[in-house]
């Protein structure tokens, strides 16, 4: 085991793309361990692909991209404008209103981060924001997508661990708006310190907003549809995701009309076949990682630690998502959750902490690493659109890295703020 985490550790420190890490650590644990028939690595990572429960993948990130070229998010982005268009910082305002609209689309909070960045980034830019504050504003407010349904991160701790998708996707309604307010107070009060005008000189009326409603009702009302599927029992978690592109499809073709065969077969199925090969590629390498994880019992190692340390589920809550927090600095967020959700998850259930309550913490914590130097993926992609320093970046991001661990903290000690709509929905 030593050896894999030696060989995983070096591997990541040169760079290399971080499912070819998983899977040669892995491969270097087989090695230690001749006495094991050649064939199981390679069986593990193909019955990965062949699994039913995680269908919904491949086919929520298809229907992002289907919503995209439909003109769904030109829509939000019209829809988020109008109601905070008139807030300092407008367009930062927009960024926390359309993430969280966004978390019903795309599901994806690197896909949603370079999006909103190219979209509003040079807008900011023109209205003379720095670029360090015009990056760090349109990747924090990303951190809200995975728990808003239907975040792909939900799929995969459910998927792994045994929890309802359904109640997770529930769980992060509330977290998910309290974030968005959050964000929404820190762009302001750093857009008053920096002297920025607001994008409208007045709110907009009730007529404006309507109308604003209209036009994106069919995108806004999406993710209510999903768990209205999930609770009457018409769709399965795996089956959802099929609705979705379907959904999709016939807003673009039919409604909006923006989506034609040829940029669905052009520009939507390229991004999709990309996104999806990459997420299952990891998918794939992580089952060769945690077979050796849980051969050594890392997981029963962990557990009896960690509950020697404190019988708190509140301060091993802490514990575990400081601990995902730092990882999260060096390891991608897929991945974590992937190679960590065998390892934590029968440690909260044996100190008794509510599976779905677990969820939202786990995925939030794994997800702010997308955020965070030095190998956060949204952060790059952010700062490599508006050609920004990492410097700028990394001080513009303190006060929404502050706002976003007393999120997480507020999360842990209220676990109702994340039980009570899964509760209402699916019963205790």
């Amino acid at each position: 085991m030593a050896l894999m985490i030696i060989a995983f550790v070096i591997l990541m420190l040169m760079g290399m793309p971080v499912a070819y890490v998983i899977g040669i650590s892995g491969f270097v644990w087989f090695l230690q361990h001749p006495e094991l028939p050649s064939v199981i690595p390679i069986q593990l990572s193909l019955s990965q692909t062949q699994n039913f429960s995680l269908l919904a993948i491949p086919m929520f990130i298809l229907a992002g991209n289907v919503m995209n070229t439909a003109g769904v998010t030109k829509r939000l982005l019209d829809f988020a404008s109008t109601l905070v268009g008139h807030m300092r910082g407008g367009l930062g305002q927009v960024s926390a209103i359309l993430s969280t609209l966004m978390g019903g689309v795309s599901g994806s909070s690197i896909a949603d981060a370079a999006m909103e960045t190219r979209m509003l980034g040079p807008e900011m830019l023109k209205r003379g924001y720095p670029k360090g504050f015009a990056v760090a504003a349109n990747v924090w407010t990303s951190v809200i997508v995975p728990i808003i349904p239907p975040g792909i991160a939900y799929i995969l701790y459910g998927s792994i661990a045994q929890v309802s998708i359904g109640r997770l996707f529930a769980s992060g309604i509330i977290p998910g708006l309290i974030l968005m307010v959050a964000y929404m107070f820190v762009i302001w009060n750093s857009a008053r310190r920096l002297g920025l005008k607001p994008e409208k000189d007045r709110p907009s009326s009730g007529k404006e907003i309507l109308s604003a409603v209209g036009k994106s009702i069919w995108s806004i009302i999406f993710p209510l549809l999903l768990l209205f599927g999930l609770r009457t029992g018409i769709f399965t978690p795996s089956e959802v995701g099929t609705f979705a592109v379907v959904y999709g499809m016939i807003i673009g073709f039919f409604i909006h009309k923006d989506l034609t065969l040829k940029n669905f077969f052009g520009e939507t199925m390229d991004s999709s076949l990309g996104d999806i090969g990459s997420v299952m590629y990891i998918l794939m390498m992580s089952q060769i990682f945690g077979y050796g994880l849980v051969w050594d019992r890392v997981p029963e190692v962990l557990s009896t630690f960690f509950l020697n340390v404190t019988s708190n589920k509140y301060v091993l809550m802490l514990i575990i998502s400081f601990f995902l927090v730092i990882l999260g600095m060096f390891i991608d967020a897929t991945a974590m959750i992937l190679m960590l959700t065998p390892v934590f998850y029968p440690l909260a259930k044996a100190a008794g902490i509510d599976p779905v309550h677990f969820g939202l913490i786990f995925v939030l914590s794994a997800a702010m690493g997308n955020q965070t130097p030095p190998v956060g993926a949204s952060m790059y992609a952010g700062c490599s659109i508006l050609d920004t320093s990492m410097e700028e970046y990394t001080k513009a991001s303190i006060p929404f890295l502050i706002v976003t661990i007393l999120a997480i903290v507020l999360f842990i000690f209220l676990p109702d703020l994340s039980l009570i709509i899964p509760n209402l929905l699916f019963g205790k």
